[in-house]
């Protein structure tokens, strides 16, 4: 089991699923040894928008802010804000990252995606992104509650796919940096059922904690499957390997193909070839 863990935490209210379900990981993860820090964003009252602010002695190019390239340079040079430095600190501590929020017009709440923009700010790399990001070695997950049915985000739901809903979070965020990402703990619309059916969700929670590293993580397509010098399109010879497949790489690299079926929500998935896939939603 991973030694330390750090839970992002967007909830306001204590007495929320979300805060049951945070306080389950973190007792959970706790009996297993670990050491478990909780940045309670709300509590902290964290600043969600990132400006030139997060810069101590002014950026370099004041005409034409490039808010990417200033917060880089400032990590390199030790000019971060004092509360990014700190969750900065904490990440590279841990070994696996819980993201734990309510879905917010189907993604995370704008508090927790400002912890993201300004804290992952100096994983945001060129030369350094996907499976050679600067988290390779470290893992991380979605865990969050719905104010619907799994039926609505379904291939068949008015909210669509909720693989499509997850690809950007899951790879243009955590696979962009390079985390092992673990398939999503979802909690479909804890608000409107029984407490039993509340208390199912939680045990369900904790159980899955208890072998939640020797999962498999989602897959991803890894960066050398694409060719730097034709702008990281596939290359030819990944195409000939998946030509005769029935599904898509990805939900993202599709190839004018079906998307494989709950890719983003099940470990391991790469197309219709992998048949021993473990559902761990």
């Amino acid at each position: 089991m991973a030694k330390k863990v750090l839970i992002v935490y967007a909830h306001e209210s204590p007495a929320s699923f979300n805060a049951a379900a945070k306080d389950a990981a973190v007792a959970a993860l706790t009996a297993q040894g670990c050491t478990v820090e909780v940045s309670d964003l709300y509590a902290m009252k964290f600043k969600a928008a990132a400006t030139t602010e997060d810069i101590t002695g002014g950026v370099k190019d004041a005409e034409n802010v490039c808010y990417a390239k200033e917060i880089k340079l400032a990590s390199e040079e030790g000019r971060l804000a004092h509360d990014i430095k700190k969750e900065q600190e904490k990440l590279k501590e841990a070994d696996l990252v819980i993201f734990q929020f309510p879905m917010y017009w189907s993604s995370v709440p704008a508090i927790m995606k400002g912890w993201m923009d300004r804290v992952l700010g100096f994983a945001y790399a060129q030369e350094k992104r996907y499976s050679e990001g600067i988290f390779k070695d470290k893992k991380a997950m979605l865990s969050f509650t719905t104010d619907c049915p799994e039926s609505v985000y379904s291939d068949t739901g008015i909210n669509g796919d909720i693989n499509v809903t997850l690809w950007p979070l899951q790879n243009g965020i955590l696979n962009y940096c390079g985390f092992q990402v673990f398939a999503p703990q979802i909690f479909w619309d804890p608000a409107t059922g029984s407490p039993e059916s509340r208390s199912s969700m939680l045990e369900g929670w904790r159980t899955r904690l208890q072998n939640l590293c020797g999962e498999a993580p989602v897959y991803f397509a890894p960066l050398d499957y694409f060719d730097k010098e034709k702008g990281f399109l596939l290359k030819p010879e990944v195409k000939e390997k998946y030509a005769s497949e029935e599904c898509g790489l990805t939900v993202g690299i599709h190839m004018g193909k079906p998307l494989p079926a709950n890719s983003q929500t099940k470990a391991g998935i790469c197309g219709p070839r992998n048949t021993s896939v473990t559902n761990v939603i």
